[in-house]
């Protein structure tokens, strides 16, 4: 009886052995289908992105492996591994430097193509631009076009219009003043003869990979729009980088209390002019934007908040604070818990204390 237990137990394992060891092929032979299904359709352009055209950048004197490095960054290719085995398996290729519009939808092939061909774009016919954090989608256009790059007219137009590939953007409630603050603020070398498109396809996409992922992880049960819209705030009305997790918390305490924001920066955003003082008329004007005379947050962001602006929007500190006021050298606000504290601050720095 015994030893037709041990049997048993030995067929039992046995069984149990054999099933773990058909489970792990069959998972290596599914993973492993799955990789060459990448591979062919990255190969083969057969990947999603709905053939959207991006200016691809060749500097001078990049290789095959720095090339294969751009092409995934812009979203052009998976696999650079692949790409460059593909590359020196077909021939002897010379990159042309300059600028190249590739689509997401091409083979290595047609990519190879494209990129050995004369580029759009010479290398030399480029612009360094740097698009300051708080600024204005309006100022973002006036700046390009100041640089000869852009028709400011068709940029702004572009921005209401446009049609772009990345996700965040149909989660955007509103239809006017659509992408304000979601144009990265960045230098950017720009080419000479980039369509407006391109360039604002640029701006988005360094948000995507700079913003979009700080929002993933925050757990935050803020939509991203709303997340936006709190750090343009903060980007605006923050006198120093030190103090923007300060005034995120003002922020963020008025509105657990019902209270309004009461933002100079979003009747600023309004009136279109960054007076140092606003009037009565100015904070009465009926707008979704003027958190003086609606509770919440305004309609959408003011501005294009910066990396820490969004940081301070996502992870404010813990404070009691529910005002600020600026000294008069403007480096500087000084936090307060009640309106007793404020109004004497305000005093205060009135009479240059």
């Amino acid at each position: 009886m015994k030893r037709s237990l041990e049997k048993i137990s030995a067929n039992f394992r046995s069984a149990n052995s054999k099933k773990t060891i058909l489970t792990i092929i069959a998972v290596l032979t599914v993973c492993t289908l799955i990789w060459i299904g990448s591979v062919l359709g990255d190969v083969f352009g057969m990947t999603v992105g709905k053939g959207r055209e991006t200016m691809v950048e060749i500097p001078k004197g990049t290789g095959v492996a720095g090339i294969a490095e751009i092409l995934k960054n812009e979203g052009i290719i998976r696999h650079t591994a692949v790409f460059r085995v593909y590359e020196r398996l077909s021939g002897d290729n010379v990159f042309q430097q300059g600028g190249h519009k590739v689509g997401s939808g091409q083979s290595y092939a047609q990519i190879i193509e494209k990129l050995t061909s004369m580029p759009e774009i010479g290398v030399d016919q480029t612009v360094t631009v740097l698009i300051p954090e708080g600024f204005e989608a309006r100022q973002i256009a006036e700046r390009l076009a100041e640089k000869g790059l852009v028709d400011e007219k068709k940029f702004l137009k572009e921005l209401e219009e446009g049609v772009f590939d990345f996700d965040f953007i149909s989660q955007i409630p509103r239809r006017e003043n659509r992408l304000e603050g979601y144009l990265f603020p960045a230098t950017y070398e720009l080419f000479v003869g980039e369509s407006e498109h391109d360039i604002i396809n640029r701006m988005l996409d360094a948000f995507s990979k700079r913003i979009v992922p700080l929002y993933n992880q925050s757990g935050t049960s803020y939509s991203l729009d709303e997340i936006v819209t709190m750090a343009s705030i903060v980007e605006r009305e923050a006198a120093n980088d030190g103090e923007r997790g300060k005034v995120a918390s003002v922020f963020y305490n008025r509105l657990k209390r019902d209270m309004t924001l009461s933002s100079c920066a979003t009747v600023q955003y309004i009136i279109k002019e960054r007076k140092d003082i606003l009037s009565n008329s100015d904070i009465k004007i009926k707008s979704d934007y003027n958190t003086y005379i609606n509770k919440g947050l305004p309609v959408g962001p003011i501005a294009s908040p910066g990396e820490a602006s969004v940081k301070a929007a996502l992870w404010p500190e813990d404070t009691d604070y529910l005002y600020f006021a600026a000294r008069s050298s403007g480096e500087e606000n000084v936090f307060s818990k009640t309106d007793t504290e404020h109004l004497e601050t305000v005093r205060r720095l009135q009479n240059g204390n």
